[in-house]
């Protein structure tokens, strides 16, 4: 198995961790709620966690996020672990449904009226509550699903050299790639666990 082999069965992409179907525009809205809950200042795990609360509530819509409500928003968020942000993010949650309700009716409406990514990116930072970071989360695993191709982030071009990765490739081998490269620098190379690293055979920093 060469490297990058090895590296996309180690570290799938969040969508598949989740078993979320982007080709799917219902699975795309997954992927939109569970990009928010990643975004913040949180674990992997409890975002993940709090995405499978609101899938387990059935709560997995706009309009069923809308109609849930404040009370039964924070309820969800803290059963998934994410109780430090539950005030903040069910606010968050409810503004941010209510506007892509009013103003494009759908999630899938926001990249048909996007003339480019820079196009896609402003109108996704717009809602209030949506960052660079959220938006980046979003569109890297968008990539071969939609006409995107947003920035690769310049610690991803440094892990990626380290491991003698070409990331001279697109679309959803692009996304996969550099989800994984996020995964490893966030469980190993950020940690300092070079030594438990399963890359370690492959980076230049170790040898």
């Amino acid at each position: 198995m060469d490297r990058i082999d090895r590296l996309l069965d180690l570290f799938p992409s969040y969508s598949k961790d989740l078993e979320i179907d982007l080709t799917e525009p219902s699975g795309r809205f997954k992927w939109f709620l569970a990009s928010i809950l990643f975004g913040a200042r949180i674990s992997e795990k409890i975002a993940s966690n709090t995405y499978k609360s609101f899938e387990r509530s059935g709560i997995d819509t706009a309009e069923k996020i809308i109609s849930a409500g404040w009370d039964r928003l924070v309820k969800v968020l803290d059963d998934g672990g994410y109780a430090r942000y539950d005030f903040s993010t069910a606010t968050k949650l409810l503004k941010i449904m209510e506007d892509l309700k009013e103003r494009y009716g759908s999630l899938d409406s926001i990249y048909d009226q996007s003339l480019y990514t820079k196009d896609l990116e402003r109108r996704l930072k717009e809602f209030k509550g949506i960052g660079a970071v959220t938006t980046h989360i979003f569109l890297r695993e968008m990539r071969g699903i939609w006409k995107v191709n947003p920035d690769v982030p310049d610690k991803v071009k440094e892990i990626a050299d380290n491991l003698d990765i070409d990331l001279n490739v697109e679309g959803e081998r692009l996304a996969r790639i550099e989800t994984a490269i996020v995964k490893l620098n966030l469980r190993y190379c950020k940690k300092k666990r070079c030594a438990e690293c399963l890359m370690k055979e492959f980076c230049r920093e170790i040898k």
